[in-house]
């Protein structure tokens, strides 16, 4: 699957986004290295805590059905003219199963960026940061 296929799948779950608060539609779908995509859109929820993004739900989908690490790309996107970024709860879930993974960022023209995700939470913590010396 190539970048821009992998964006346009993410740009069909914006129609299935539950965002009556925000009116902000996300979409995500994130590719294992065994081709598997797993999809995702935002829910949002009266108790605004509780609301979880497009990312979080792709990847929770994604370790609920047995992967966990093997995540290559993920593409996020929006309908705004600025590129959909992830929040930094996004960043930090994504960061724990796959510190370097592709990310790609479109917005509403389709257009998107490509950066590691290393850019996006540089000096990242993760299982790694918690391993103890001898």
């Amino acid at each position: 699957m190539t970048d821009q296929e992998l964006v346009e799948l993410a740009f069909t779950m914006l129609e299935r986004s539950y965002v009556p608060y925000s009116k902000f539609p996300v979409g995500a779908a994130l590719e294992c290295a065994d081709g598997t995509v797993f999809t995702g859109c935002n829910i949002e929820n009266a108790a605004y805590g509780s609301t979880i993004c497009a990312e979080r739900t792709a990847l929770v989908k994604a370790v609920s059905e047995g992967h966990r690490d093997d995540f290559v790309r993920i593409a996020v996107v929006g309908n705004s003219s600025d590129y959909c970024w992830p929040c930094g709860a996004c960043r930090q879930m994504l960061y724990e199963f796959a510190p370097d993974l592709t990310v790609l960022v479109a917005r509403a023209d389709h257009e998107f960026v490509r950066l590691p995700l290393a850019v996006l939470l540089p000096h990242g913590f993760g299982p790694k940061s918690l391993e103890k010396d001898g």
